[in-house]
């Protein structure tokens, strides 16, 4: 069964070409044009992956990404014609796990789609608990929750970047290694990705984020979680 896809975007002709490249790869793609009915289509048929493009008529991307976010772990990826850091980080911060420039090379876009879908079907294995601070990590079952029990949300992506640091505890893992491993590529990854997505997990995972316990820093080198 092929994936679906949803491309939310507001310029007919990129929003055309793009279903074109999308269906050549063999996936279903369905095409909104606006925030508000992107949102609408997500409750009729949820897909696979959504694309959202941040200049969005009314409802913009960052907001579109916001809403999705609040009631799935879907995996999202935005489209940005701007190359701006704010812009990039404010729409990770959103909850996007990915983003591509404009204009961008189907061939590249396909790769990152094949990669969250990836990420999406974890394989099946015999249960593991690692536990840190007062948490307790479930990787084949999907669950982060509190020892008196009380689950902990993250989306796809933050979860597998904490499963890769607590299944290498102590160990310093660099910028590129977790592009690999997490996001799995190497060659077009940005370090952008990781170091949001670190400050997301520490929310979630911190008594206090600004002074981690767990997830830790290691100037010039890249993460490391100490249990």
């Amino acid at each position: 069964m092929s994936s679906r896809i949803l491309v939310v975007e507001d310029d007919e002709r990129i929003r055309s070409s793009m279903r074109l490249a999308l269906e050549e790869e063999g996936y279903e793609v369905d095409d909104v044009g606006s925030g508000e009915e992107a949102l609408d289509h997500f409750n009729a048929q949820a897909p696979d992956v959504t694309l959202i493009d941040l200049m969005l008529p009314g409802m913009d991307g960052f907001e579109c990404c916001r809403a999705l976010r609040r009631q799935s772990a879907v995996p999202i990826i935005m489209v940005t014609a701007r190359t701006d850091t704010h812009d990039i980080v404010a729409g990770l911060e959103a909850g996007a796990d990915d983003y591509v420039t404009k204009p961008f090379v189907a061939k590249e876009l396909g790769a990152r789609i094949r990669a969250l879908l990836r990420r999406a079907r974890p394989a099946e294995e015999e249960p593991r608990v690692l536990t840190f601070g007062e948490l307790e990590l479930i990787p084949e079952q999907g669950v982060l929750r509190h020892r008196d029990g009380e689950d902990v949300h993250c989306t796809r992506t933050e979860f597998r970047l904490l499963c890769e640091l607590a299944t290498n505890p102590n160990k310093v893992l660099t910028r590129e290694q977790l592009l690999d491993r997490v996001w799995g590529y190497d060659y077009f990854g940005d370090g952008r990705l990781v170091d949001v997505h670190i400050r997301r997990l520490r929310t979630k995972v911190e008594p206090d984020p600004a002074l981690p316990r767990h997830i830790l820093t290691v100037r010039g080198m890249g993460y490391k979680l100490v249990p």
